[in-house]
């Protein structure tokens, strides 16, 4: 488990002031999670990443690994307990003239463990990350993914409880980001991990986090579940998540649908609706996957009368009746009025 509690870093700049990139974040990721971190460019999102492997010393905060605040270490304290934080980098990282089994097993060397130890442990590794059979290959003999699964198995040699992935799978196509989202799946299944995903990809945040933390000008703005954030009508993260491409509409009544809640959604709800009410109902976009064990999107409909009147808000508590939430995004005055 890694707990990151009121999380500062300030700079100095080349005139004596200083300025302060993170401003206080706070973020637990349990044993066993996968959390995203999101924000723009110049978000705070990389001193974040440096901070939390302790390449940066944060201002102020702490960084607590199973209860141990490594924020407080410093020398060869800090180095030791520092294992516990394994990086994966964009860019793999790994050394040009040293084999598959060469990186991987370089953390080991470093610390003087016994070879026997060390040619047991990167054959676990190599076996885990489904590279068994590349051991003698060279980086420049391996596909973008294949040397990102290196590097997630050096990241893991020293045996860490926390797995920091900084932009992981940036520059990998479709099909390779995939296959390192669910080996990272299966490692923090078997190893127990509290996994990190640095991110600017919504796509990874759908398909890998359990959880997902926005940081804007260095501030926390919004975390939460990504189930529940999807499920909330007017979270900014959910329409990240599952954004709308809705059509013109010319509905007397345009709603915003939200799939997420608790129960099931029943798939003929836009028939219903029309039938229960009498209703024209124009689907006019959406988005709907099915993330673990439920469905999650979102959906833009336009509504007119047929003949008698009825309340937004009628339609509204219909909706949720349904298993879904909605929101009213315009109403001609003819559905202000309705009662």
């Amino acid at each position: 488990m890694i707990e990151i509690e009121n999380l500062h870093k300030q700079y100095r700049t080349r005139h004596g002031g200083t300025v302060e990139v993170l401003k206080g974040i706070s973020l637990q990721v349990p044993a066993g999670g996968i959390t995203a971190v999101v924000g723009p460019s110049g978000a705070g999102k990389s001193t974040l990443a440096k901070c939390i492997s302790l390449l940066e010393r944060p201002s102020q905060g702490s960084i607590r690994v199973n209860g141990q605040d490594l924020s407080l270490l410093g020398g060869a304290a800090l180095r030791r307990e520092r294992r516990a934080i394994g990086t994966v980098f964009q860019s793999s990282a790994l050394l040009q003239r040293k084999t598959v089994w060469q990186n991987v097993a370089l953390p080991l060397e470093y610390l003087h463990v016994a070879p026997p130890a060390i040619a047991r442990h990167v054959g676990e590794l190599l076996e885990s990350v489904g590279l068994a059979d590349k051991a003698n290959r060279y980086p420049a003999q391996l596909s973008g993914g294949q040397r990102q699964r290196v590097g997630i198995a050096r990241a893991l040699a020293l045996k860490p409880a926390v797995l920091l992935a900084d932009e992981a799978t940036s520059g990998l196509d479709p099909e390779a980001t995939h296959a390192i989202l669910h080996l990272l799946m299966q490692l923090r299944d078997q190893f127990g991990l509290s996994i990190i995903l640095i991110t600017h990809e919504m796509d990874v945040v759908r398909s890998a986090a359990d959880a997902v933390a926005e940081i804007r000008d260095g501030r926390l703005v919004q975390q939460g579940e990504v189930s529940d954030l999807l499920a909330q009508p007017g979270s900014r993260l959910g329409e990240q998540l599952f954004p709308v491409r809705a059509l013109p509409g010319a509905g007397d009544l345009l709603l915003q649908v939200t799939y997420g809640t608790r129960q099931p959604v029943a798939t003929d709800w836009i028939s219903r609706l029309s039938r229960q009410f009498n209703l024209h109902i124009d689907l006019l976009g959406g988005q709907v996957e099915r993330l673990g064990d439920r469905q999650a999107g979102r959906a833009r409909i336009a509504v007119r009368f047929a003949e008698s009147p009825v309340s937004a808000q009628a339609l509204v508590q219909a909706l949720h009746a349904l298993g879904l939430a909605a929101e009213v995004l315009e109403q001609a005055p003819a559905w202000r009025e309705a009662v």
